[in-house]
């Protein structure tokens, strides 16, 4: 998709719904919740919509015609549409796959939506294909992030102090979101994170994300057609990448090297970026592992530095690389599937110029990813890649 440097896609507008544990709500009365936010704040009409793009909801796993139903629920009538299921890669990359829809010819204004409940109702099952192994052990998330966590601390190192910065960085964003769930906007020292009980040796509770409700929404269109709209502010996608089921032949004999050792330098070339020119990075962030390995990979820093490179350069607001600014989905909660969007918004919102308290002085460009999956004793296994930059 280097076609997307062209800037001729516009994300033109987006809304979030605070995140809360047990809603009460279904995915799709979120989803109802939200575009309709969206919808007051762009000023676009419903029936202007012609193309939806879907994140799955793990409160609505048992549901096989899930845009079909969103249509209905939202009153839409479009010509193409797609659900994603690639975790939490799926936001993202409903980004990627709204502009080649609109790229195509196949659609002119899409809603990317993403709605889920799982603190509410929770039906899907994340143990993977040998659940007859993984579920009597309780193997979960935590525990395949612990054998993560392990396996990088035999070669480099356990990145404590690292993952302290970013756990108190990303609580003061929180607490200056308004969207984050009302129980993670409480002030942290990075002593209380190291103090936290140990879940899955050497993960503490604070390396975790909390499961919650919420929905996020996104209208796509041509950058002509924003401008002819009257939109004035509105943010490009400019390079993507994704990769599904990373080392299909399991060739690297090493748990910790991920997807984003081929996504995050493929997408930043794509842009023609450098690491050192990203302003602000938006990792997906369900344990603070994950972004270890990301900062890694992507080429901030080399294999078995995160750490000192985090406390060397600053990863709070005013630091030389902000990190999940609004406090990421370990400090304003994950709301299930639509987590990734979490992190998306507080990305698009800060190109925007419309974070708030939390606004940047710079704020030209932007990189989000997105981890989806994770198999028994392998990494993660679909990552994404979005670099993002300020439009007019």
């Amino acid at each position: 998709m280097d076609w997307l440097r062209d800037r001729s896609i516009a994300i033109v507008g987006c809304a979030q719904l605070p995140s809360v544990r047990r809603s009460g709500k279904t995915a799709l009365e979120l989803a109802a919740d939200v575009t309709a936010r969206l919808l007051a704040r762009t000023g676009v009409e419903r029936a202007r919509i012609d193309g939806l793009a879907a994140t799955l909801a793990n409160s609505e796993a048992g549901n096989a015609f899930w845009t079909s139903v969103m249509c209905e629920t939202l009153g839409l009538s479009v010509g193409w549409a797609q659900v994603t299921d690639i975790g939490g890669c799926s936001v993202t990359g409903n980004i990627a796959r709204a502009a080649a829809a609109i790229h195509s010819g196949m659609a002119n204004t899409v809603l990317c939506l993403a709605a889920d409940a799982p603190s509410t109702q929770f039906t899907t099952v994340q143990s993977g294909y040998r659940q007859e192994f993984l579920d009597p052990f309780g193997y979960g998330l935590p525990v395949a992030f612990g054998l993560l966590s392990n396996a990088y601390a035999a070669k480099h190192g356990l990145p404590e102090r690292g993952m302290a910065r970013l756990a108190v960085a990303q609580r003061d964003g929180a607490l200056l979101n308004d969207h984050a769930v009302d129980v993670l906007r409480q002030p942290l020292t990075e002593q209380q994170y190291l103090d936290s009980r140990m879940i899955a040796d050497p993960l503490r509770l604070l390396d975790c994300v909390m499961r919650c409700d919420g929905g996020n929404a996104f209208l796509v269109m041509s950058t002509q057609q924003a401008r002819s709209q009257g939109f004035t502010r509105f943010v490009h996608p400019i390079a993507y990448r994704e990769r599904i089921h990373f080392d299909a032949r399991q060739d690297v004999d090493d748990i910790t090297v991920t997807g984003f050792s081929d996504v995050g330098p493929a997408a930043l070339k794509a842009a023609g970026l450098a690491p050192g020119q990203i302003q602000s990075i938006h990792p997906y962030d369900d344990f603070f592992i994950a972004l270890i390995l990301q900062l890694e990979q992507i080429g901030f820093c080399a294999a078995g530095q995160a750490e000192r490179f985090i406390l060397d350069t600053g990863v709070g607001r005013d630091g030389g690389l902000p990190v999940n600014t609004g406090g990421g989905q370990i400090s304003a909660g994950q709301p299930g599937l639509s987590g990734g969007g979490v992190n998306l918004a507080e990305a698009v919102e800060q190109l925007m110029g419309t974070a708030g308290p939390r606004q940047l002085k710079r704020a030209d460009n932007a990189l989000v990813t997105g981890i989806g999956v994770i198999q028994y004793g392998r990494n993660w296994g679909c990552s994404s890649a979005l670099v993002l930059e300020a439009g007019a």
